[in-house]
């Protein structure tokens, strides 16, 4: 299992995936989720990946590759909008399935990958997706500015509560920082290390981003204060008159 979330504010946008992939309870194992293709004033494009780690690992192989290729090739390096991105992430993702399904099944596997897609091109403004395993997708509007993947209802109720369009990045980037540290606590399936980036609106450069590994001085002072805020907040609740 996996928790990713993609946000999209009025200040920026922010991403943010844990590093957890199971295979059984004895076989844990720490991938990175998040891949970054940017040309800074010219493009920031960012995927977040859940699912089969060889699936969506052969993914971003491919659209690497593809992006390394002539510059008559579709890439994600000349892509014109992001929803043109987000159709070559969609064959890429519809590609390897052709090429895997067939074994998998074999194997009673179903192909399961879907991603987070989001980031601005020049001459365009921010935009964020999620592309779902069939290869269909949705973009996140100003009524629902997130977009979760994964391990996402113990992250949900905070979000739903705190973020809305004109949230500012950096209170944006603490509440979801708590979902990931709400979500750890209930779901061993969530792990450390928490990649981060919050990327300010027009920039067309990734400046803030930073990666929480276990023991991280910032992430237990968090882990902290929400655990010893949520209780002091509890105590305080009026008593029940029956």
């Amino acid at each position: 299992m996996t928790y990713c979330v993609g946000v999209r504010l009025d200040e920026g946008m922010i991403f943010a995936s844990d590093s957890r992939t199971n295979a059984g309870v004895d076989n844990f194992a720490k991938f990175c989720k998040m891949t970054v293709f940017e040309r800074r004033g010219e493009r920031v494009i960012i995927l977040l990946s859940s699912g089969n780690l060889a699936g969506t690992q052969a993914i971003v192989s491919l659209l690497t590759q593809r992006s390394e290729g002539t510059d008559q090739q579709a890439s994600l390096w000349n892509a014109r909008t992001m929803f043109d991105t987000v159709n070559l992430v969609s064959d890429a993702m519809r590609d390897i399935e052709r090429r895997d399904a067939p074994f998998l099944e074999a194997s009673d596997i179903r192909f399961n990958a879907s991603f987070i897609v989001g980031g601005q091109i020049r001459g365009e403004g921010q935009r964020l997706f999620r592309i779902y395993a069939e290869g269909n997708f949705i973009e996140a509007g100003m009524d629902t500015p997130y977009i979760q993947t994964g391990e996402t209802k113990y992250g949900k109720p905070l979000i739903d509560r705190v973020i809305i369009g004109s949230t500012r990045l950096a209170d944006a980037a603490k509440c979801i920082l708590v979902s990931f540290d709400s979500t750890m606590r209930s779901n061993l399936s969530v792990g450390m290390p928490i990649d981060l980036i919050c990327y300010e609106r027009d920039s067309l450069e990734i400046r803030m981003r930073r990666r929480f590994a276990e023991g991280d001085a910032y992430f237990t002072s968090l882990h902290q204060s929400w655990s010893e805020g949520t209780r002091r907040v509890f105590r305080e609740l009026p008593e029940l008159v029956w």
